[in-house]
């Protein structure tokens, strides 16, 4: 039985993370890789510590502070250079299989979804700068409930708003492992995009789907 929704993740699933730093890269130096992904990780790890000690901010605040935490440890104190990278976060590359994968399952009726920890002022701009207004039927931040994701507080916000009877009716779609295995958790089916073929983390759930990219997600529902 076919979805009757496709729940995105969007920061590293529609969204390219590390398009920030990479338009950067000249002036960030030679360590610009290593910087992108301490900032991304400490992203991630931050919004889940802030959850646990029930701490929450919005993820601007987040990527901020992780941002400042990765330049630091690289030894780069450089404002001007910090606050263009702040600024390239609202307007992060689309993946170029992401436009032509949600065009593909809106012409088949699906009901299409962002659920993201991205503040809605982050959102707003991300979808707008890469031209993907209207795409979606709903665009969901974890604002609305005051934690990030996994809780499943965040994976119901979809279901609630997209008016499905369970999450069983829905595919969420996330290229982050620890997210997929969250919503599987939650109970929907889950398409993992792996992307840069990395082996399953042991969660305890799976996703149902591995794809290493969004374009072959219609496919999964020929």
């Amino acid at each position: 039985m076919n979805p009757r929704a496709f729940v995105f993740d969007a920061y590293g699933t529609l969204f390219d993370v590390h398009s920030a730093i990479g338009r950067h890269a000249g002036r960030v130096g030679k360590n610009a890789p290593e910087v992108s992904a301490l900032w991304r990780t400490t992203q991630i790890e931050y919004s889940w510590l802030r959850s646990l000690m029930g701490r929450y901010t919005d993820f601007w605040q987040v990527t901020g502070d992780a941002l400042d935490f990765a330049l630091e440890t690289h030894g780069i104190r450089n404002p001007p250079l910090r606050e263009d990278l702040m600024k390239a976060y609202l307007s992060l590359t689309a993946y170029p299989d992401a436009a032509p994968t949600l065009a593909t399952l809106h012409a088949r009726g699906a009901q299409l979804a962002i659920l993201s920890n991205g503040s809605p002022a982050m959102l707003h701009d991300a979808v707008t700068s890469a031209g993907l207004q209207g795409a979606f039927d709903a665009v969901l931040s974890v604002e609305e409930v005051g934690i990030f994701k996994p809780d499943p507080r965040v994976y119901q916000l979809a279901i609630d708003r997209l008016g499905l009877a369970s999450a069983s009716e829905a595919c969420f779609v996330s290229s982050n492992y620890w997210d997929a295995a969250g919503a599987a958790s939650f109970g929907y089916r889950v398409a993992w995009v792996n992307r840069r073929s990395l082996p399953r983390d042991r969660l305890g759930a799976s996703p149902e789907w591995e794809i290493s990219s969004l374009a072959k997600l219609p496919a999964l529902f020929e």
